[in-house]
């Protein structure tokens, strides 16, 4: 090591929002958050260790009336070798990241004149988010210092999200500064040796997205958990409020307590726990079940999302008759969480995450950490968590015989609970404790720290079709699930153009039973999920719901009206409630004795009903918002990543996907799907619709020879 002692000086970047040692102003904005709290306490951390010499945590300086004098202070010593440091960054006043692209320059000369003028360099500097990597870069270049970074948030899983949520490219270009963002990211991933991640998920899903995708020098360095605030039950957790408040709903409020925390989304799959828990007489016989999904004064008063997932609680709820079993609080208090571990531990329970997918898993951590055995989704950071803790199972979050099995496990097997208590104790001070963390991450940048000198940067490897220029997509049932042999061979092309080919799903299935069916065949998740036959879009990795979509399909929309309208037709029959959604209405027809679709349509029309009406395979009736198709949310997502429809593969054949296949798009009807609805597509041989003689997936793999589909992925870029 390069210091006089023998020990690191390390440089910590972290430039936006409001830094101090104490009383963290956490939530106070968006660029006061989680990231503020964890390189304050990754600094003290490191400072506290042994081979650690001095370290520096270095923000920048902020002189307003309207925030602390604190943030005005160039030195806050945090320990006898760990201080905040803050420099001079252009404008004086507070003001959010994305207005501080045009003051990084200043700041990193202020910055490099700060370190020159220190007893010794750094051995490391370490930036986190784009805005400091990009003054990382420049200091790191200058003074021949390696660099590490943690994003913390990725420019370009951030643009996918806000334009689900209805943000139109121009808006985030005047609001966000999202492509500087993403070029600084570029920049800092080609300079920085090390690049340190929570989870193998953010290397595999997000990282990948980018020109400098390097994973060999991306290491999984999970956060640290404060101990002091969760840690295993001392007796006195039931003499409390949030003690009382669960207990109220419970007929034996003694009983082991299954445990779910999260917020209330669909996403989060908690209406699938009751539905294990309510056909399940065992395990309501041995424990309650306490679900704590945020806070409200009205169901009707939260967004849509959080209304239906409430609903579908409260209507299983209903449903199994599990009033005296299950408890849903309405308030609960942060500071009350670490006390609902402890209650669930005290009565020997467990935690359950039954989300559909979960990107790390920190309630997990908080769990094993109070002594808490879990139950965590397959799908995600769960499987990390785990693997190091060996303190609980992983279990298929669709499948209700899995959840219930999981959970039986710990709570019957003879001193399983115990065991898994134990290790999760153990586990979380190994792998996930502050001082855990530094271990890691010391090992982690070792390397960088040994060589006391940058490597040169590594030119990137322009990877054009890392943008993914063009699209395929498939429905669902019959084009890939009918011969499982024939699924293989398309799974593996596909996996072998996944950098250059986004993959989307368009189904009528709702989104539960999609994503049940794709973990039963293995098949990749989709970039894109196009549900309910085009009335719902969701994005990966964490099946973002595409907002600004359901708000685009609501107009002129009153299912209420339609029901009443079809109610009592011949031939009609109301599909069950797990085939209805928000935006659809299902019935199963009778074409001999039901009226025609021109009838049905006109009766909608003297209603006043504009709607989409679809029949697939001869029985079944489907009513959707006018503006709303599997072709269209097609259209809407290609339009969204900037993809041409002569560039997206339509695989369809019922008369659902009539719409998805016609016009610009390229398009496979495959053999088994030469369905009488298209029978006019056929006998016309509509252009641009190329009807394979290969069944199933065989017919999509014949499509793309005969598209050419995958031929440009097989180009080298230059």
């Amino acid at each position: 090591m390069t210091n006089d002692n023998g020990k690191p000086y390390l440089v910590l970047i972290s430039i936006h929002g409001l830094i101090r040692g104490q009383n963290l102003e956490l939530g106070r904005d968006a660029d006061t958050g989680g990231q503020t709290k964890y390189v304050v306490e990754l600094a003290r951390a490191l400072g506290e260790h042994p081979a650690v010499g001095q370290v520096d945590l270095v923000t920048r300086r902020v002189i307003d009336p309207a925030v602390s004098d604190d943030y005005a202070q160039p030195i806050e010593p945090l320990s006898a070798n760990t201080r905040i440091v803050r420099i001079d960054c252009g404008e004086e006043a507070y003001i959010p990241k994305e207005q501080l692209w045009d003051s990084l320059d200043s700041f990193a000369d202020n910055l490099i004149h700060f370190i020159k003028q220190q007893p010794r360099r750094p051995a490391l500097i370490h930036s986190h988010y784009a805005d400091a990597g990009y003054v990382g870069t420049r200091i790191s270049s200058l003074l021949g210092v390696p660099l590490a970074h943690t994003g913390h948030s990725l420019g370009r899983s951030k643009r996918r999200q806000l334009l689900a949520a209805g943000h139109s490219k121009e808006a985030l270009e005047a609001r966000y500064n999202i492509t500087r963002r993403i070029e600084a990211e570029e920049t800092t991933l080609g300079v920085a040796e090390r690049v340190i991640t929570s989870t193998h998920q953010e290397i595999n899903e997000q990282y990948a997205l980018y020109d400098h995708y390097q994973p060999e020098r991306m290491r999984v360095v999970p956060p640290g958990t404060d101990l002091q605030q969760f840690y295993p039950p001392t007796g006195d957790e039931f003499h409390t409020n949030i003690a009382a408040e669960v207990a109220r709903f419970l007929q034996d409020p003694g009983k082991p307590m299954i445990l779910a925390l999260s917020r209330p989304d669909p996403r989060k799959n908690i209406a699938q726990l009751v539905s294990a828990y309510g056909e399940s007489p065992e395990l309501q016989q041995l424990a309650n079940l306490v679900i704590i999904a945020g806070n409200r004064d009205d169901i009707r008063e939260m967004d849509t999302g959080a209304q239906e997932v409430l609903q579908e609680i409260l209507l299983h709820v209903d449903q199994y008759d599990l009033y005296g079993k299950v408890a849903y609080p309405k308030h609960h208090q942060p500071t009350e969480v670490p006390t609902l571990y402890r209650l669930a531990a005290f009565s020997q329970g467990v935690f359950i995450n039954p989300a559909l997918t979960e990107p790390f898993g920190l309630t997990l951590i908080e769990a094993a950490a109070s002594g808490l055995p879990i139950v965590a989704t397959e799908d995600g950071g769960p499987t990390d968590i785990i693997g190091n803790c060996h303190n609980g199972h992983l279990v298929n979050p669709l499948d209700n015989a899995d959840i219930t099995d999981k959970l039986l496990r710990v709570l019957t097997a003879a001193g399983q609970w115990q065991t898994l208590a134990a290790n999760g104790l153990q586990g979380v001070k190994q792998h996930y404790s502050w001082q855990a963390h530094v271990e890691k991450y010391l090992e982690a940048t070792r390397p960088l720290l040994e060589q006391a000198q940058a490597s040169p940067p590594i030119p990137a490897r322009r990877r054009k079709q890392l943008h993914h220029d063009r699209a395929l997509f498939s429905d669902l049932d019959q084009n890939l699930l009918g011969r499982p042999e024939s699924l293989t061979p398309f799974i593996q092309a596909l996996q072998a153009n996944r950098k250059c080919v986004l993959f989307g799903i368009a189904t009528g299935r709702r989104l539960d039973s999609a994503m049940q069916l794709l973990k039963k065949h293995r098949i990749p998740p989709p970039d894109v999920l196009i549900t309910s036959l085009g009335t719902e879009i969701y994005y990966a990795p964490n099946l973002l719901p595409d907002s600004a979509w359901e708000l685009h399909i609501d107009h002129l929309w009153n299912p209420r009206i339609i029901r009443r309208t079809l109610s009592g037709l011949p031939g009609l029959k109301l599909q069950p409630n797990n085939e209805q959604s928000r935006f659809k209405v299902s019935y199963f027809i009778d074409p001999q004795i039901a009226p025609d679709l021109q009838h049905i349509n006109k009766l909608l029309h003297q209603e006043g009903q504009a709607v989409n009406v679809m029949l697939s395979f001869g029985q079944y009736l489907d009513i959707i918002p006018v503006r709303a198709s599997k072709g269209l949310a097609l259209r809407w997502f290609a339009d969204k990543r900037d993809i041409p429809l002569e560039r997206v593969l339509a695989a369809g054949g019922s008369g659902a996907d009539e719409d998805m296949i016609r016009g610009n798009t390229l398009a496979v009807v495959v053999a088994n799907r030469h369905h009488e609805e298209l029978s006019e597509l056929a006998l016309a041989n509509a252009e641009g619709i190329f009807f394979a003689t290969r069944p199933y997936a065989e017919g999509i793999l014949e499509a793309i020879e005969h598209y050419h589909f995958f031929q440009a992925c097989e180009v080298a870029a230059p």
